[in-house]
């Protein structure tokens, strides 16, 4: 089968997976389980993907649990987060460890028990962030997936823009879930 073939089937077998998000719309499941969906699809760790709302003008962590408590990112801050969300648009760095970015949750312990506890605290190398909104609407907050590692080559492959696009449709779809309306339980 030629490349241009399998390239194909990838494409394919991508967007039946953020397909099976739209179905869960119908559960009104968690944003947990949603998450741990979005991990398996872009293929990385639990702990590699963050969900923050959008509640009185800051963003507030919904996924993963752990940072629920851990305080709320204003808009008008310098993180990656707000600036996508104030901006509405995508961002997909391969050499995020070179920007200059706010690494406070990058300490906080994520999934210890479930994940090998080598990743728990590693630094994010690689990241895409994309904004939140139905199409055409407001943003109600920001979905992040990374790569975590010592360094660029231990974190995994690059993302691509095949990659990002199926965030931004997992991001549309994201807009729909009852837990992304403000002042909704998490």
């Amino acid at each position: 089968m030629s490349s241009t073939g399998n390239q194909g089937f990838g494409v394919k077998a991508a967007k039946a997976s953020v397909s099976e998000l739209e179905c869960m719309l119908s559960e009104s499941p968690s944003s947990d389980r949603v998450c741990l969906k979005l991990a398996q699809i872009l293929r990385v760790r639990r702990s590699e993907v963050a969900l923050l709302r959008l509640e009185k003008g800051s963003l507030r962590f919904i996924f993963p649990p752990e940072l629920r408590s851990a305080g709320v990112l204003p808009l008008t801050g310098s993180a990656v987060a707000a600036r996508t969300a104030a901006t509405r648009s995508p961002l997909l760095s391969n050499t995020f460890m070179r920007v200059k970015h706010v690494s406070l949750f990058e300490a906080v312990k994520l999934g210890a028990e479930e994940e090998g506890r080598s990743q728990e605290q590693m630094p994010i190398q690689k990241i895409m962030s994309v904004p939140v909104a139905p199409p055409g609407g407001n943003v109600m907050g920001v979905v992040q997936v990374s790569r975590k590692g010592l360094d660029a080559t231990l974190a995994g492959a690059d993302f691509t823009g095949e990659d990002l696009k199926q965030l931004e449709q997992a991001a549309e779809i994201l807009a729909r879930m009852p837990f992304m309306q403000e002042g909704a339980e998490i």
